[in-house]
C-alpha cells in the first residue's frame, strides 16, 4: 500500500509540473535585485522633475532583456489578459463580431447561442452607447470598444443599440459570458477527396477543434489533406505535437527540446493517429513560425506529406511564463527545439533585434520571396529526412514546393485597395441594401450564382476622391487585377453571409499555393518527393 501511494504521488508531480510549467511565479526562481529598486527610489526621491516611476521599472526591464533573444518578453500587466485571451481558446464578452464604417459600430456577426444572440442583438444593429459612454461619432477605436464590452463572466453590460429592423433606438441589458475564439479559422472540401484546414494559431482548443473539423471532412469523403500554416505565428507546442500525433506512426518523434538549464524533453507519436495513410500538404510562408515549424518540421523529417509554399520564419526558441508581483508576465526563453532529425530551425539573431525584425523586409530585397534569390543557405550543414533527403536548419523550414509571392497581381497598390476601408463600406452597404435578396441554399449555390461584383466595385469608386478613383481605375484596367478585385468582393460578401467557410470557399480559388498543392496531391510528383 505504501509503494502504491509512494507510485502516485510520483505520478502526481510530475503531472502538475507539466500542467504548471508555463505559468510560474518569478519569485520561485529569481529574487528582486536591489540594485535597481535603490536606483529607482533615489530618482524618485531626488530627480529634478517629476518621473513616472512604472515607465523606469518597464525601462529597465527592458534594458536587461535587450541583450537576449528576440523572443523573450516582459507584458504588462494592461497587456497580459488580452495576450493570454489569444491563446486560452475564449474570453468574457457579449459574442459578437464588429466593424467601425463611418465613426459607427456595425454589428457584422452574432454569436450563435452566445449573450447577444440571446439578447436579441441582429446582424446589421449599430452599437451607439456602451453603458454610460457614448461609442458612435466619438472617433472610438477598436480596442475601446473590446475593453467596454469585455468583462467578468456573469456581469450585465447595457448596450444602447439603433435597430437594423426599424431604427428605433433601444437599450439592451447582456449578461457576459464565455465566448469561444476558434483557432481553426476554416476546413471545408475543395473536391470530392481533399479537405482543407486553416489554422490560424495553435491554442489550448486547437486540437479540439482541428480533430472535429478533420473527423468532419472525412465523413464527406476527405482522404486527401490541406493544411493552411500560413501567417500562424505559433502558439502552445502540445497543441502542434497532438496535431502532429494525428499523422505520424506510434513512438516516432515529434520534436525535442533542451537548453542549458533544462533537461531533453522528447515529444513521440504515440497510439493510433486518425490521417496516417492519406496524402497530406502543409502551406507555409515568412509568417508561419513556432509551432507551425514544429508540426511541418516533423512531417517534413519524416517524408510524411510535401511542404509548399515559401521559407517559415525561423523560430526555434521555446519560452516560459513567469508572473511577475504586478501582475506582468516575463516570458522567457529556457529552451531551443529540434526537429526529428535534429535540425534547430531558429534564424541568427546576432546582429540584434533590430536587424532580426528586418528579415522579411530583406527577403523582398534579395528577390527570396519571388524565387530569384542565388544565396547560399543560412547553415550549410546537412540533415536527413527518413527517405534520405537533404534538409538544412538555421533558419526556417525551407518548403519542397517553392511558391513565388506574386508581385505581379498582389501589388502594393491593388491590396491597398482591397483591404480598404472603403471596399468594406461599399460591401457591407450592399449588403444591407440587398439582406432580404441574399438568400442561397449553400455556399455552393452563392458561388455558382452571385455575379454582381460590379454592382459593389461601382459604390466602391463612387466613394473615392477623384484622384484616387482614377488610381484605382488604372489598376483595374488590367484584366488580372480586375478579377482578382472581384473575387476578393465576392468572398468578404461570404464571409458575411457563411462566415469563413464562406469567405475561403471563394478566395482559395485563385490560391497558387493551394492550387499548386492540389496538383501535387493529385499527380506522380508527390511519390516522387516524398522518394516513395
Amino acid at each position: 500500500m505504501f509503494s502504491l501511494i509512494l507510485v502516485f504521488g510520483i505520478i502526481l508531480g510530475f503531472n502538475l509540473r507539466d500542467t504548471l510549467r508555463n505559468k510560474r511565479s518569478i519569485g520561485t526562481v529569481i529574487r528582486q535585485d536591489d540594485k535597481i529598486e535603490e536606483l529607482i527610489d533615489l530618482i524618485h526621491e531626488k530627480y529634478v522633475d517629476t518621473v513616472n516611476t512604472g515607465q523606469l521599472y518597464r525601462d529597465a526591464i527592458s534594458g536587461v532583456l535587450r541583450s537576449l533573444d528576440p523572443h523573450t518578453v516582459y507584458i504588462p500587466a494592461e497587456d497580459l489578459e488580452g495576450v493570454n485571451d489569444d491563446l486560452d481558446g475564449g474570453f468574457s464578452g457579449i459574442g459578437v463580431e464588429f466593424s467601425i464604417l463611418r465613426d459607427t459600430i456595425e454589428v457584422t456577426g452574432v454569436i450563435d447561442n452566445g449573450p447577444a444572440s440571446h439578447s436579441g442583438i441582429e446582424i446589421g444593429d449599430q452599437l451607439i452607447k456602451v453603458g454610460d459612454s457614448i461609442v458612435a461619432g466619438t472617433n472610438i477605436n477598436s480596442d475601446r470598444i473590446v475593453h467596454l464590452l469585455r468583462g467578468k463572466q456573469h456581469t450585465n453590460v447595457y448596450v444602447t443599440v439603433k435597430r437594423i429592423t426599424d431604427g428605433v433606438l433601444k437599450q439592451v441589458s447582456i449578461t457576459r459570458d464565455i465566448v469561444p475564439t476558434y483557432s481553426v479559422e476554416a476546413s471545408i472540401m475543395l473536391d470530392a477527396v481533399t479537405g482543407f484546414i486553416k489554422i490560424n494559431r495553435f491554442t489550448a482548443t486547437t486540437y479540439d477543434e482541428f480533430s472535429a473539423a478533420l473527423k468532419k471532412l472525412q465523413s464527406r469523403g476527405a482522404t486527401k489533406l490541406i493544411i493552411d500554416l500560413r501567417d500562424n505565428p505559433g502558439g502552445y507546442l502540445d497543441a502542434a505535437t497532438s496535431i502532429a500525433d494525428d499523422f505520424l506512426d506510434d513512438n516516432k518523434l515529434i520534436v525535442y527540446t533542451k537548453g542549458v538549464h533544462t533537461t531533453k524533453t522528447e515529444y513521440r507519436a504515440s497510439g493510433k493517429g486518425t490521417f496516417e495513410k492519406g496524402k497530406l500538404a502543409i502551406l507555409i510562408d515568412e509568417g508561419s513560425a513556432s509551432a507551425s515549424e514544429i508540426l511541418s518540421g516533423a512531417i517534413q523529417d519524416w517524408d510524411r506529406g510535401v511542404i509548399i509554399g515559401r521559407r517559415s520564419f525561423g523560430k526555434g526558441l521555446v519560452q516560459e511564463q513567469y508572473d511577475m508581483p504586478n501582475g506582468a508576465a516575463l516570458r522567457l526563453t529556457v529552451a531551443k527545439y529540434y526537429t526529428p532529425s535534429g535540425r534547430c530551425i531558429q534564424r541568427s539573431f546576432a546582429n540584434g533585434k533590430d536587424a532580426y525584425e528586418e528579415d522579411h523586409q530583406k527577403r523582398f530585397e534579395t528577390a527570396e520571396l519571388t524565387g530569384k534569390d542565388t544565396a547560399a543557405p543560412s547553415d550549410t550543414i546537412p540533415f536527413y529526412t527518413a527517405n534520405h533527403r537533404v534538409v538544412y536548419g538555421g533558419g526556417g523550414i525551407k518548403p519542397d514546393v517553392f511558391v513565388p509571392y506574386d508581385t505581379s497581381r498582389l501589388s502594393a497598390a491593388l491590396l491597398e485597395m482591397v483591404f480598404s476601408h472603403e471596399l468594406k463600406a461599399a460591401i457591407w452597404d450592399y449588403f444591407l441594401e440587398n439582406r432580404n435578396k441574399l438568400k442561397f441554399k449553400d455556399i455552393n449555390d452563392f458561388s455558382a450564382s452571385f455575379n454582381a461584383q460590379g454592382q459593389v466595385a461601382g459604390k466602391y469608386l463612387a466613394m473615392l476622391t477623384p484622384r484616387t478613383r482614377s488610381g484605382a481605375l488604372k489598376e483595374l484596367s488590367k484584366p488580372a487585377n480586375d478579377d482578382y478585385f472581384k473575387l476578393q468582393i465576392k468572398a468578404q460578401l461570404a464571409r458575411l453571409l457563411f462566415h469563413d467557410n464562406g469567405y475561403y470557399t471563394i478566395s482559395l480559388k485563385e490560391d497558387d499555393a493551394v492550387n499548386k498543392a492540389l496538383e501535387v496531391l493529385s499527380g506522380n510528383e508527390y511519390a516522387k518527393l516524398m522518394k516513395q
